[in-house]
């Protein structure tokens, strides 16, 4: 059997979205196929494996994790989708499921994700980067740096304006400014998870998602969703705590456009040297039917709930296939053989 770990739970913000994550995961492996080993990691960083139900606090997790051939790292948000348990199981040779270090990083810091997108040329809505040093906030332009002005962002960015932390997950820490008031606290708001913050103009329009796979030696796309949020736009409460919000797979955004989101899916999955799997967000506007990129997302979330999982479902492979999937092809890739 394969010796495979479930690493959830975590230090940031998500933690509670991890926990449900790794749950449903657990609940769909194949018990025949795999030897699970359950670790979970608590608020404040300490490590447990958990067996018939029990916690036992871990002391020796190298040791643990050497003994491992594979780990599901079911991690969201920093401490774990950022580069960093990702650098730490590269330095322990311990093959894992998802995007390596550089993607991992990049992935879960927006302000790079941005510049990496407008270098590859996939389209994005306006932006501004503010710099939070010594309780005051800055702009750094060419190499420059200057105090923050908040006409220099209303004088770029068009209301409505979301402000959300560079690195954070899960909308976490986002809101939607319409005047100057507003945009002030949603800064100030922003700061307090990370202090590089993003102020970017709003797109009126549909929010679409695309799941990635990596099977092998392709790339798959799948069928695109649209997100129906129960709120202005899809915070973290309209994601896990109000049953209003919906999605509908596919898209009704006509099979032009869907093949036009995962042509560019692929393209933003490959600008990061993504590995695995990942989610991509777009917006489709409203008026001009323009897609813009919104983000990507290097370990999705896999409740019952989530879009890479239904997403995949609705081209036809089943939760547990998919997981069967994601593990299979890091062991093929390191060429451990189980037969």
């Amino acid at each position: 059997m394969i010796k495979l770990g479930i690493i959830y739970g975590g230090i940031s913000t998500e933690h509670d979205v991890s926990i449900m994550s790794a749950k449903s995961i657990l609940e769909n492996l194949n018990k025949e196929k795999y030897e699970i080993h359950e670790i979970y990691i608590n608020e404040y960083g300490k490590w447990f494996e958990i067996q018939n139900g029990e916690k036992e606090e871990i002391y020796n997790l190298i040791w643990i994790l050497k003994e491992l051939d594979i780990v599901f790292p079911v991690l969201h948000g920093i401490g774990g989708e950022d580069g960093t348990i990702q650098g730490m199981l590269e330095m322990l040779k311990v093959p894992y499921v998802g995007c390596g270090v550089l993607a991992s990083a990049v992935g879960m810091d927006k302000v790079y994700t941005k510049l990496i997108f407008e270098k590859t040329e996939i389209p994005q809505s306006k932006y501004q980067v503010i710099y939070k040093k010594d309780e005051k906030y800055y702009i750094r332009e060419n190499g420059n740096e200057e105090e923050l002005k908040i006409e220099k962002i209303t004088n770029s960015l068009k209301f409505p304006i979301f402000v959300k932390p560079s690195n954070s997950g899960s909308s976490v820490g986002v809101k939607k400014a319409r005047d100057v008031n507003e945009l002030k606290l949603a800064i100030e708001n922003a700061s307090q998870y990370d202090r590089k913050i993003i102020a970017e103009e709003g797109i009126e329009g549909k929010e679409i998602e695309c799941a990635i796979l990596e099977d092998g030696n392709n790339i798959i796309a799948s069928t695109v969703g649209e997100i129906k949020s129960a709120e202005e736009f899809y915070s973290f409460d309209a994601k896990y705590n109000i049953p209003d919000s919906k999605t509908i797979i596919p898209a009704m955004i006509g099979s032009e456009k869907i093949s036009e989101i995962q042509n560019f899916a692929i393209k933003a999955f490959k600008a990061v040297d993504g590995r695995g799997l990942a989610r991509v967000d777009f917006f489709v506007e409203k008026d001009t039917n323009k897609i813009y990129i919104n983000e990507i997302n290097t370990m999705p979330g896999f409740t019952k709930i989530s879009m890479y999982p239904k997403l995949f479902e609705a081209d036809g492979i089943k939760y547990q296939d998919l997981l069967d999937r994601l593990i299979n092809n890091v062991l093929e890739k390191t060429k451990i053989d189980f037969t």
